[in-house]
Parts: structure tokens; C-alpha cells; sequence
């Protein structure tokens, strides 16, 4: 069931766009910013909401990579698997990314802090090889940088 705040934010959204559907993706965003993820059941009330079937909002949902259907962790680690990032070395620095939380991409980790997706492509190709957590991009990363990067996270300090 959708709160109250997430009704009143999808409601207005509804309003900026000339019809209903028009406003499928920003109102999974807003469940996702409140939920980290879009679960049956907020899909079911969502689509309520916008005059469509489950079937077809979660046509919308499926397409779009950065909705996600399933629990994710805490914070979402998006690693660019662009043709720059790999012949940057992208690689070696996902495998010990990969390494170091001991978990493989659509995976979250144990503790459910992190969970790791492949990203197409982060726009920032002359930095090559990047990462996003969460909202922060890391642009030209080493292997010697993941933990301390991981570490600002791990500390609740993000």
C-alpha cells in the first residue's frame, strides 16, 4: 500500500504531464526513492493510480535499468562496462570489487549494504573506469581507491 506522502508526490506529478501515463516513470521513481526498489504490490497501487494494467506499468518498469524490481541494498554500486571503461581496465577493478564485498553482479551483500549492477555507460568516458554508488559518480578509479571509497559508505557517512 502506497503512504500517503508517496500518493501526494505521484498525484502531483500526474498533474505536470498531459495524461496520466505519461507519468509511469516519475512515479516509480518516487516509490523507489522512498522504498530503494518497486515491489508487486506498490506496482499494483501505482498503476491504480495511473489508469493502467499491472502488466503494462511493470512493461515500463522492466524497461528502464535504474528501476528496480527486486530488493537492492542499501547502496546501489552501478559499474560502467563501456567499451572506454574496458579497455581502461575495468575488469580487474570489478573483480576486485567484486572480491572485496564477495558478492557478483545482481547480488547484494550479507549484511544488505551493497548491491552490484553492470551500467552501459556512465557518460564520462575520459575518465575511464568509473563507478557510480548510489548518486556519486567516481571517475579514472584504481583497485587502491575501492576501499576507501566503499569505506565512506560501509560508515553511514553517505
Amino acid at each position: 500500500m502506497l503512504t500517503q506522502e508517496e500518493k501526494h508526490e505521484i498525484e502531483h506529478a500526474i498533474e505536470l504531464v498531459p495524461y496520466k501515463k505519461a507519468a509511469s516513470v516519475e512515479a516509480l521513481k518516487i516509490v523507489q526513492e522512498h522504498r530503494r526498489w518497486v515491489s508487486d504490490e506498490s506496482l499494483r497501487d501505482v498503476a491504480k493510480l495511473l489508469d493502467m494494467s499491472p502488466e503494462e506499468l511493470d512493461s515500463v518498469a522492466t524497461f528502464y535499468n535504474l528501476i528496480f524490481r527486486k530488493e537492492v541494498g542499501k547502496h546501489v554500486i552501478l559499474v560502467c562496462d563501456s567499451i572506454s571503461c574496458w579497455v581502461m581496465g575495468y575488469e580487474n577493478l570489478r573483480d576486485e570489487l567484486f572480491n572485496r564485498l564477495g558478492i557478483k553482479y545482481g547480488e547484494t551483500t550479507a549484511d544488505g549494504q551493497f548491491t552490484v549492477l553492470p551500467n552501459c555507460c556512465l557518460g564520462t568516458c575520459d575518465c575511464a573506469p568509473a563507478l557510480m554508488i548510489d548518486n556519486d559518480l567516481y571517475r579514472n578509479v584504481t583497485i587502491a581507491q575501492l576501499d576507501e571509497i566503499l569505506l565512506k559508505y560501509r560508515n553511514g557517512n553517505r
